[in-house]
């Protein structure tokens, strides 16, 4: 599990520390993440598609569309397309939003992960020359495991996060969250963090006396 051909930041960066792992991840972000992300903005895109047409379509065949702004009848054509200008802003927003998932998805579908170097008191990992230091008593203890044939996922929560406002209902905490995507070992991975999550742990044992 150990490697002994990592970049040498890292190298210099764990000299002193007693390393658990050390391992490479295959992806930055666990597929079926992706595979939803790109899933939403195909529906996403595909609905706001119905919007486009029954707007825009008439103008293509040379007719006029008929709307309302602020409740006045408004006629506009490609001869006078003035008024098309904002609703055309606002589809637009729209669908720039479905194709930015799509494109964002695909991009986190391949691309590659990163070194992950866990050692007594932290977890660090090495992705495109950036190093990103995580002290184990950042973590929550909440572990989620997918196992895919001979590679698995780990997703770890964090005790960071921010406060997500819900329409009739109060606000919800969401974690930060930590993946290390497509490894081997995905067992003993787990089972080295969860021991130093909880040596580290920063919540005050109550004793019984």
């Amino acid at each position: 599990m150990i490697l002994t051909e990592i970049p040498a930041d890292l190298k210099k960066l764990t000299a002193n520390e007693k390393i658990d792992f050390c391992i490479k991840a295959s992806n930055n972000y666990p597929k079926s993440k992706s595979y939803g992300i790109i899933l939403f903005g195909i529906v996403w895109s595909a609905f706001i598609s119905i919007f486009v047409v029954s707007f825009f379509g008439p103008l293509f065949v040379g007719k006029e569309v008929h709307f309302k702004t602020n409740d006045v009848p408004t006629v506009a054509s490609l001869d006078d397309w003035d008024s098309l200008l904002m609703p055309g802003l606002i589809i637009g927003l729209f669908v720039i939003v479905g194709l930015s998932m799509i494109i964002w998805g695909i991009y986190s579908l391949f691309q590659s992960g990163g070194y992950f170097v866990g050692t007594e008191t932290r977890l660090i990992k090495y992705l495109n020359n950036k190093i990103t230091i995580t002290d184990w008593e950042q973590f929550s203890g909440n572990i989620e495991l997918s196992n895919n044939k001979n590679l698995g996922d780990i997703e770890f929560q964090l005790r960071t996060g921010k406060m997500q406002s819900r329409k009739n209902e109060s606000d919800k905490f969401v974690p930060d969250i930590i993946y290390i995507s497509g490894i081997n070992d995905l067992l003993e991975v787990e089972r080295l963090c969860r021991i130093r999550i909880k040596e580290n742990d920063p919540t005050p044992v109550n004793v019984i006396q």
